[in-house]
């Protein structure tokens, strides 16, 4: 399908002219009305935009758009962009959001602008005849495992169940069946776009290929995804669970995590996410694992490791993906602030990394004016075999496969997350803390940022350290794209400049990672 609504938004004179910035906003809106989506469009102080506002997971993100534009079809966005896009100079500012889990404010929503809200376009539909799902982007995780469990079938999408879909897919996507499959992005096989024009395209392996590759990992830089056709995988039944520990196993832990990252391609079934998680409220300092198996096996060998080592409780049980992805459900209703990096798979580092969140924890005693706060410190493999299903699948712009090295993540955070480690891997760590009062806002947006600053030199120092940054679990401070290397970078850059040569997605609509960010 291929529609060009443009040309009808400038031949009908939708948009009324622009007297003044003061009389734009206002504009912006009415033209929206005009164009044909007067009942989609809320404003301030009715029930559905207050609504769309509080949507958004963590609250020092919620902004307050002049106007927020709910479509129901990828025709609705497309008259949307078009309307907006025929201002003179992109007048008419923008944001575009799906489930609204990311942590820094101005990245999915605006406040001197429009928000195309997509949360009404949240069907999961089971294609049988060619094994696929089609998903629009407003959709939870939650509904689209929900909606695939009749079938016997899953996708491979996020780990938490309140998720969205649009954002998660296009960032990447880490999931339990990462292992296995790749990254949910290299399991799309279709990406309907919305453009800036307006034109509504279908991106895939034979037709816009090009587009079809670089929105694997390269966000918003091209246009407004409407649809997704993802290849389902047989069998929605798993092993897993949390299992919960005394910070004293820390020591075992490491070894643990290190040693599953070492050999996770020895069994491609097996996945593991490592939290350090501090509450305030109970003054409570707990390690919790979270332990997948993706197909019905219970204590396999992979993860025995973990098994074997004394815990206080735990949910290990058979399940399928709606139920296991409710256990990682995050508390909403508090702000909170991600920061992460990537790093070679070294004991070294992931001993240093528990004492990083355990340092955290005395400035944030210290200093906190609430005594409702969480710190979380999250480890995850990155193993060199996530590169290997992506390039087998295709490719995406993520750039992993000039590593050669296995890594891990980081991440200090507020609810559990993914941590682990080993030597010849990658290791992704996030910290993510979550804070109710906001007269703490300073405080932990600098303890979080110091923390992968510290992590980061100690990792340089012993030569461990890696550019890579995973896009979904990035602070707006950081540079996400840059750590996709450059023949990434150029690439990326190309493609958005072919299918959006005014740079719509680049200057008017200013939230999300720009490629136009990333020196030359």
């Amino acid at each position: 399908m291929h529609i060009t609504l443009a040309i009808s938004v400038l031949l009908f004179g939708i948009l009324p002219e622009v007297s003044s910035a003061k009389d734009t906003t206002n504009n912006c809106c009415s033209a929206l009305e005009k164009g044909g989506l007067a009942n989609r469009v809320v404003y301030p102080n009715s029930g559905a935009y207050e609504k769309s506002v509080g949507s958004y997971w963590a609250e020092n993100v919620q902004l307050d758009p002049i106007c927020i534009v709910q479509p129901r079809s990828a025709r609705d966005v497309s008259l949307a962009v078009s309307t907006l896009t025929s201002t003179e100079n992109g007048a008419c500012k923008f944001a575009v959001r799906s489930g609204g889990h990311t942590t820094w404010a101005g990245a999915n929503d605006i406040s001197n602008g429009v928000t195309i809200d997509l949360q009404m376009m949240n069907s999961t539909t089971y294609n049988k005849n060619n094994g696929t799902a089609s998903i629009l982007p407003g959709a939870r995780w939650q509904s689209v495992y929900k909606a695939l469990a009749p079938y016997g079938m899953t996708v491979p999408g996020g780990r938490g169940g309140p998720v969205g879909v649009g954002g998660f897919l296009i960032g990447g996507g880490n999931t339990f069946h990462t292992a296995r499959v790749g990254f949910g992005c290299d399991n799309v096989e279709n990406f309907e776009v919305v453009l800036a024009s307006g034109d509504i395209i279908n991106a895939n392996k034979g037709s816009h290929a090009d587009l079809y590759k670089a929105l694997k990992g390269g966000s918003i830089n091209y246009g407004v995804v409407t649809k997704y056709e993802m290849k389902t995988i047989p069998g929605d039944k798993l092993w897993g669970g949390l299992v919960v520990y005394a910070n004293s196993t820390t020591p075992q832990q490491l070894s643990a995590g290190h040693h599953f990252i070492n050999n996770i391609h020895k069994d491609h079934y097996a996945s593991w996410i490592g939290m350090w998680e501090y509450s305030a409220q109970t003054d409570t300092n707990v390690i919790a694992n979270a332990l997948e198996y993706t197909k019905p096996v219970a204590y396999p060998k992979a993860l025995q490791n973990f098994t074997s080592i004394p815990n206080t409780t735990d949910t290990m049980r058979f399940a399928n993906m709606y139920n296991l992805t409710q256990e990682l459900v995050q508390a909403s209703g508090y702000r909170d602030v991600f920061t992460t990096g990537t790093f070679g798979n070294d004991l070294k580092v992931l001993e240093h990394t528990v004492k990083i969140h355990n340092n955290v924890i005395k400035k944030a005693k210290a200093a906190a004016k609430s005594k409702d706060w969480t710190v979380d410190t999250i480890i995850q493999p990155w193993p060199t075999l996530f590169a290997e299903h992506s390039q087998k699948r295709g490719g995406n712009v993520l750039g992993l496969e000039r590593f050669d090295e296995n890594l891990f993540r980081e991440s200090y955070s507020s609810f559990f997350s993914p941590v682990s480690s080993a030597s010849d891997t990658k290791t992704e760590v996030l910290f993510d803390y979550s804070w109710k009062n906001a007269a703490d806002d300073d405080l932990f947006n600098e303890l979080a940022r110091s923390a992968l600053k510290e992590l980061t030199a100690y990792s340089k120092s012993i030569g461990a350290d890696n550019e890579y940054i995973y896009l979904n679990y990035a602070d707006g401070s950081q540079n996400p794209l840059a750590g996709y290397g450059p023949k990434n970078v150029e690439y990326i850059r190309r493609i958005a400049k072919k299918y959006d040569s005014e740079g719509v997605f680049q200057t008017q609509v200013p939230g999300g990672f720009k490629i136009s960010e990333v020196g030359q």
